[in-house]
């Protein structure tokens, strides 16, 4: 199983869930989160000046049977993407195993 982290522009996030469920991954936690970039310079928006500094994005948290990761991945990748410095990041992990409290099963079946 793995565990797949992706920090995405608030902006995408409607076309990586459609994509997600796309290539049936139907289940993910995700959060409003606010970082920091490596754009430091500050922009002019209509006469006001704005820092980039802190950047809001959407995290997301995806465990998935091994079968999937490259199909995740590459999903979150395509609808991710705008071409853009701030696109996001995507981290890959290993998970030992998974619960599934209800039902007490484990492994794959814990998480499909």
């Amino acid at each position: 199983m793995k565990k797949i982290e992706a920090i995405i522009r608030k902006s995408r996030f409607d076309d990586v869930k459609k994509a997600l469920h796309n290539v049936e991954v139907n289940f993910f936690s995700y959060w409003d989160v606010t970082g920091l970039g490596n754009e430091k310079q500050g922009h002019v928006y209509r006469g006001i000046s704005y820092s980039t500094a802190d950047i809001q994005r959407r995290y997301l948290s995806i465990v998935i049977s091994d079968e999937f990761l490259e199909r995740t991945v590459k999903a979150i990748l395509e609808s991710a993407y705008t071409g853009h410095v701030g696109d996001g990041k995507i981290f890959v992990s290993e998970i030992t195993d998974a619960y599934r409290i209800r039902t007490k099963e484990n492994g794959n079946a814990g998480i499909n």
